[in-house]
């Protein structure tokens, strides 16, 4: 086997370039619910497009909050779209650990790339105008850090050049009976995609929140049998 590493005088080795370039930093977690999408977790360096869901932006976060992960969500002041404490709790995010950017103004990209060089994963809803050098910036900034790169999208847009992209699409709410009750639990559709590792199609049947909260897989129910008639013969 050919040797590629340098060595020292004594023999030891000063630089292998077989590890070169070779991330070692390993992947953050997810929530259980979500390996099927995202079966290697998060990988540190990469870019993750979420659209369609802020739930299941906020799920994607919370294992790797809870495990010690600093967040960060930049943009969210100014629109519809709006995180709650309350509901980064519900989905496990650390609030001690989560910093909050409402409205950057002219500023986004610099307050991004400033986030990706100090935290784990900073999440961002993109201006409407955005000029593709820095999109291209901002995911060379993910990388050299080893942070992960979240932007938000509206549905229809799309981040140039994405690792992973997760789409979410609702499919129906679990509650009512005859018209009254309350809203227990949301049945999302999650198809994920990407390049690299990411290239093949996955998709997921997700509760959204789960009744109770948080992201629970939605489980096929069995299909009844029904037993076939019992014909008495003669004799």
């Amino acid at each position: 086997m050919l040797d590629v590493a340098i060595r020292r005088a004594d023999g030891s080795t000063a630089v292998d370039w077989s590890h070169v370039g070779v991330r070692t930093a390993p992947p953050l977690p997810v929530a259980p619910a979500l390996r099927t999408i995202l079966p290697d977790g998060l990988r540190r360096g990469s870019t993750v497009s979420v659209t369609g869901s802020l739930s299941l932006l906020l799920a994607v976060l919370g294992a790797a909050s809870a495990e010690g992960a600093w967040c960060a969500v930049v943009g969210f002041g100014a629109h519809s779209a709006t995180i709650s404490a309350e509901a980064a709790a519900e989905y496990g995010i650390d609030l001690r650990r989560l910093a909050i950017v409402p409205a950057p103004g002219t500023g986004w990209t610099t307050a991004v790339g400033a986030l990706l060089d100090a935290l784990d994963i900073v999440v961002a809803r993109p201006p409407a105008r955005l000029v593709p050098g820095d999109v291209r910036r901002l995911a060379a900034r993910a990388r050299s850090k080893d942070a992960v790169l979240m932007p938000y999208l509206a549905a229809g847009d799309e981040w140039q050049g994405a690792d992973v992209r997760l789409r979410a699409q609702a499919t129906g709410w679990t509650g009512p009976a005859e018209g009254t009750g309350r809203l227990r639990a949301r049945r999302v559709e999650v198809s994920a995609g990407g390049r690299g590792p990411a290239a093949r199609p996955r998709t997921a049947q997700l509760w959204l929140p789960a009744d109770g909260g948080g992201v629970d897989p939605v489980v096929p129910q069995a299909t009844a049998i029904t037993p076939a008639p019992v014909i008495e013969l003669a004799g």
